[in-house]
């Protein structure tokens, strides 16, 4: 199984990943601001939902990879970590821009939910993303692939629903912290392709 070592690394990566506003963020916070606190909190939910379906697909695919050849998961492995880079080093290079809310009707809570499960399932960027991401912290050797693999995507996905969810219930609150530290916006692209680059750095340089 998932020993602590991995763990701990798996959650600081995920939670400083959180840390800096993406898309789910900005769905959630707008659909909070337009239709209020449980529509917020239902498309976190639709987000995690979506997120849940990648992690099924993902362990479902990758365990079968590992299960006909482990050098093919290696190279699975060791592709997504270049992909991981690659998000990396476009993520410094990308120019800072001011995070907008995007202009979209008000919804029910049920539609928004329904909405941004789709939205997520449907991102063809939040797939390679977990194909990606997953991989790094899991260890064959340790135990069934699948089962580490669904472990720790519904951590990732129990923790974004969380944190959406504060989202949508602090969003005026934050709303006047974000004013505080508009500092931060030139560096939150180096700090996420810092992450995306030393995740990936370190599959490219761990003993097998």
């Amino acid at each position: 199984m998932i020993d602590f070592s991995t763990l701990g690394a798996f959650l600081a990566v995920v939670i400083g990943l959180f840390l800096i506003p993406g898309p789910a963020v900005l769905l959630t916070a707008t659909r909070t601001v337009q239709g209020g606190r449980k529509a917020g909190i239902m498309a976190g939910f639709g987000i995690a939902t979506g997120d849940f379906i990648h992690t099924v697909f993902a362990a479902v695919g990758l365990s079968a990879i590992l299960m006909t050849s482990a050098l093919a998961f290696h190279v699975v492995k060791y592709a997504g970590a270049a992909y991981l880079i690659y998000l990396g080093i476009r993520a410094l290079l990308e120019k800072p821009t001011d995070p907008e809310l995007p202009k979209v009707a008000p919804l029910p809570p049920f539609k928004a939910y329904v909405e941004a499960i789709v939205a997520e399932v449907l991102n063809p960027k939040t797939a390679l993303f977990f194909l990606a991401f997953l991989p790094q912290f899991v260890h064959p050797e340790r135990g069934a692939s699948m089962m580490q693999f669904l472990i720790l995507g519904l951590i990732f996905v129990i923790l974004g629903f969380f944190y959406t969810t504060l989202i949508a219930v602090s969003i005026r609150p934050l709303g006047h912290l974000v004013k505080r530290i508009s500092w931060l916006g030139p560096w939150s692209g180096r700090i996420v392709g810092s992450v995306y680059i030393l995740l990936g750095l370190k599959v490219a340089f761990q003993q097998r």
